[in-house]
């Protein structure tokens, strides 16, 4: 069950939402902060929108939250209103200060100024990012999932790999707590033997594991059990 809890910070001139749950806090920043008076009456009216919107926007939020993915909440002058920490972190690998609404603002067109994109509202646009200085790929969702006159903009660092939750991996397969780490592991990249060596365990406890990580899951290889790990990263 998530719990959305609103507070406000006076000393940063801000407004955070934190998205908790039984993992861990989650914090999305939302500005209310403008260069100008009409941009604070736009942001102020595009955050209000309450009811079924607001709520889809935070379902959406929370889940590239989950899988760490950055994700950037634009009113309807294309201008960021809410971000999650992810965002923030991805934008400055590529070198550009993100502290701020505007400067993420800032970060977001210059990473997409030589690609053709329109940000639609009520959209989702995925911007894949495969490493500095390269161009991004832009991908749309249409649809209403935001509120009236936003859209949503997420950042997939490819270079950058989420894990699942290691009790949600235990309920859903009865591993014990050696295969829940060593399947967190190998969602990370890294090989059997290399991680014998880190654990200094031996190549058989290693394989008698990794065997009972594949039974468990009824995988049988394991760039197989790689992808079920993937895609239960977006699970709470």
């Amino acid at each position: 069950m998530t719990l959305i809890d609103r507070r406000n910070d006076t000393v940063a001139g801000s407004k955070y939402i934190v998205l908790r749950d039984i993992r861990h806090a989650r914090s999305t920043h939302f500005s209310d902060r403008s260069d100008t008076k009409s941009d604070t009456k736009s942001d102020r009216s595009d955050t209000k929108v309450g009811g079924p919107q607001r709520r889809s926007l935070e379902s959406i939020a929370g889940m590239l939250d989950r899988i760490g993915c950055g994700y950037l909440v634009l009113n309807r002058e294309k201008r960021v209103i809410e971000w999650n920490a992810a965002a923030q972190d991805t934008l400055e690998r590529q070198g550009e200060a993100a502290d701020t609404a505007g400067e993420l603002s800032i970060a977001l067109r210059r990473l997409v100024a030589n690609v053709p994109v329109h940000f639609q509202p009520g959209s989702l646009s995925w911007v894949v990012i495969r490493s500095r200085g390269d161009r991004p790929v832009i991908l749309n969702e249409m649809g209403v999932i935001a509120p009236d006159g936003t859209s949503i903009v997420a950042l997939l660092d490819r270079e950058n790999t989420s894990a699942a939750n290691p009790l949600t991996l235990q309920r859903m397969f009865g591993l014990t707590s050696a295969e829940t780490q060593l399947a967190l592991r190998l969602a990370h990249g890294d090989a059997p033997l290399d991680i014998a060596r880190s654990w200094h365990l031996s190549r058989t406890t290693i394989r008698s594991q990794l065997a009972s990580l594949f039974a468990k899951t009824e995988t049988k290889r394991q760039a197989e059990l790689v992808a079920l790990l993937g895609r239960i990263s977006v699970l709470p």
